[in-house]
């Protein structure tokens, strides 16, 4: 491999000839080689909205620093990284400072390296000029926000109306089938199919609108806060006008954050909105277990619904066939749920006027966002849009439930409601005919208060 060299203020390192990023960076490959997991490109995509936002009002306000060719060379090269031309360029893995610093000046050199290159001349300086009146204390913040909010409305917002959307679909394909309920694993009253469905839509609805709600703070930036949040360097509206110009290019709702010494130093918004995430994954844990429970045998288990087999499930069983997307489903979900106690403990971990935890959350919240997106999609379309309901099962389990026996509570009372189920499970016969045994009611009499159909 060939290489060059750099000079940052620490003083020359080799940088591969083909890089275009400078020392810093390299400096940080060599001093954080830890593990496989790198800075998101979410992130990196993010940072470029901002570069190209600054650009533009150092223009309007630093005219005399900001030269239209400079502030055209950088929003030139941020909309070659939006569009994943120069991808490659950015290997910084999360474990770095923890404010982010590394992976800021990685896309300081990228912009300044390659808008060098393409004027043929060293135009940019990536502190200088493509850094002017930032920081990467507020900065990274920033670009945290904006990924997190991006991922959410145009990734995980659609998967969810989606699975919304297919249970839905199911609900209405099922009306009318009674089932037996189950409280504690155990027999309970009957319920329409349709409204247990229901519950599982519901129960992806509800988080969804709590997410939706705590993305109004999530959408405060923290730009214009510089170092320690004075905003010292930044001009006077540089951050309200910066926000106004990022809106323009990502279509969104950002604003500038009233208190930027909060900003940098704590991550609540994060926190908040990531324990909707934790709870939606909750609830998915929750979906999936009822319908793989519902699914199990075919034969040996409940059997009340049948799944898509999209799969050979055995190496050595012929024909099993396993509720894999289930289970894909809950180990993300547990996943996620880990992602949210590290979020919690690193937001905790602010000291004084900055959090230097800051990578590590939002690779943690992304990759929330990504495995549930995911999740959902698949779950929506090889599992729940595949289920069918086995009437004969669910007809039968009704039948010889012995809960049924809780509509001869206003009747016989609950003792000797509860005499006629012990009677019935002891005898190995029906409710009906124990009722008759014990001499409580008749039998035209038992069947006009013991109906399913009017117990849901």
């Amino acid at each position: 491999m060939e290489y060059r060299y750099e000079k940052d203020s620490m003083g020359e390192i080799m940088v591969p000839k083909e890089a275009m990023w400078g020392a810093q960076t390299q400096r940080s490959l060599i001093n954080f080689n830890i593990g496989e997991e790198r800075m998101p490109m979410d992130v990196i995509k993010a940072l470029a909205y901002v570069k190209k936002a600054c650009a533009f009002v150092n223009r309007t306000l630093r005219p005399e620093k900001m030269t239209a060719e400079k502030a055209g060379e950088i929003s030139h090269v941020c909309d070659e990284i939006i569009d994943n031309a120069l991808d490659s360029h950015f290997p910084l893995k999360v474990w770095q400072t923890g404010s982010g610093t590394q992976t800021n000046m990685n896309v300081n050199e990228v912009i300044a390296n390659r808008a060098n290159e393409r004027v043929g001349r060293k135009l940019l300086h990536p502190n200088d000029d493509v850094n002017m009146s930032q920081s990467s204390n507020d900065i990274f913040p920033t670009a945290m926000h904006i990924a997190a909010v991006l991922a959410l409305d145009n990734k995980l917002l659609p998967a969810a109306e989606k699975l919304i959307k297919s249970f839905e679909r199911l609900e209405k394909k099922n009306e009318g089938i009674i089932k037996i309920g189950r409280t504690h694993l155990q027999d309970a009253t009957p319920i329409a199919f349709s409204q247990e469905i229901a519950g599982w839509k519901a129960a992806v609805e509800s988080p969804i609108a709590a997410l939706k709600m705590s993305m109004g703070s999530l959408r405060g930036l923290a730009l214009g806060g510089t170092a320690v949040g004075t905003g010292l360097n930044a001009p006077k509206n540089f951050a309200v006008t910066a926000v106004n110009i990022i809106n323009s290019f990502t279509n969104n709702s950002f604003y500038s954050a009233e208190n930027k010494f909060h900003s940098l130093s704590v991550k609540d918004e994060l926190v908040v909105t990531h324990g909707t995430l934790k709870a939606l994954a909750s609830n998915l844990m929750k979906i999936a277990n009822d319908i793989r429970l519902l699914a199990s045998g075919p034969r040996c288990g409940l059997g009340e619904i049948r799944i898509p087999a999209n799969e050979p499930g055995s190496s050595i069983m012929p024909g099993k066939v396993n509720p894999t997307q289930c289970e894909a489903v809950t180990m993300i979900a547990v996943q996620v749920m880990a992602n949210d106690t590290a979020i919690g403990i690193a937001a905790s971990q602010g000291n004084f006027e900055l959090n230097v935890f800051m990578p590590v959350m939002i690779y943690d919240f992304l990759q929330s966002v990504r495995l549930l997106t995911d999740a959902m999609n698949n779950f929506a379309a090889r599992c729940v849009d595949g289920i069918e309901a086995n009437e004969d099962k669910m007809k039968q389990n009704v039948a010889s439930s012995l809960m049924l026996v809780t509509a001869l509570n206003d009747y016989i009372g609950y003792e000797r409601a509860a005499k006629v189920a012990n009677t019935a499970f002891d005898r190995g016969i029906s409710l009906r005919e124990a009722c008759i045994e014990l001499g409580f009611l008749s039998g035209e009499e038992f069947d006009k208060i013991v109906m399913p159909e009017k117990m849901i």
